[in-house]
């Protein structure tokens, strides 16, 4: 049964503010006189909706109690938009100030890489290296206003260099040590690695910064040795769509590639 108690000053009163509870005409309901009231005493009904009118308004009570539970999910879900919303807009701000940290940890790390350990000449070192490892190499030397590039080339290099070039990286790392020229950066080419893995490495940094670029996300890069990170951020230094860093510590520092703006 659907009923409300309505009261007034008067009977009549008491029912109209039953019938405006219920939200129903007087023709669905049945009234009950609970008390007429008096001087300094209100009037009080008892007001239900009647059976033959019953089963409109339990229909009606059941489509807005549906509304109420639709409206209610609506709100929750409202808040949970907004509380993703507030942890997204946390995590990138903490993905920012990372970011500006790295971009100082990578300046400094660039620095302390050109630093002299050793005066040594490089063409000598590395003839007398090559010797002892019974290799018939030939060493060129370029050289222009930011790099200085020793290039040895020969027969049979593939086992010096390694299967994934580590050996290359070895050899590449020391003979920076070595090298006390300290306005240019040096550069080893043995049989062509480096040519080839800069295009190589080129071609995946411009593949994967259209990723980014479309899907508007940051991608990072399996660990890379620094030679290898230098030449990603090469690859898109001029790119306006996407920036780069590297994060983490040795052996395990990678390239971050994410889209410009983000800074």
């Amino acid at each position: 049964m659907i009923s409300v108690e309505g009261v007034g000053k008067t009977i009549e009163k008491a029912i109209e503010n039953a019938l405006l509870e219920l939200k129903a005409p007087r023709e669905d309901v049945d009234i009950k006189i609970l008390s007429e009231g008096g001087i300094f005493k209100k009037a009080k009904v008892l007001v239900s909706i009647s059976e033959d009118a019953l089963p409109k308004y339990e229909k009606h009570k059941k489509f807005v109690e549906e509304e109420k539970q639709e409206q209610k999910e609506e709100e929750i879900k409202e808040d949970l938009e907004k509380a993703l919303k507030k942890e997204t807009k946390e995590k990138e701000k903490e993905l920012k100030k990372e970011i500006k940290q790295e971009e100082k940890n990578e300046k400094k790390e660039i620095k302390q890489e050109e630093k002299i350990i050793k005066n040594c000449n490089p063409e000598d070192f590395l003839k007398d290296l090559f010797n002892i490892l019974g290799k018939d190499v030939e060493i060129n030397t370029l050289e222009d206003e930011k790099y200085i590039t020793y290039m040895v080339n020969g027969d049979d290099l593939g086992d010096v260099i390694g299967h994934r070039g580590e050996g290359y990286y070895a050899l590449n790392t020391l003979i920076k040590q070595i090298t006390s020229v300290k306005d240019k950066k040096i550069l080893l080419d043995i049989g062509s690695f480096r040519e080839k893995r800069v295009e190589s490495l080129t071609q995946t940094a411009k593949r994967l910064a259209n990723k980014v670029a479309k899907t508007g996300r940051f991608i990072k890069l399996d660990p890379m040795n620094p030679s290898d990170r230098r030449i990603i951020h090469t690859a898109l230094q001029d790119d306006n769509r996407v920036t780069t860093l590297s994060k983490g510590s040795e052996p395990k520092r990678q390239v971050i590639i994410f889209p410009k703006g983000d800074e």
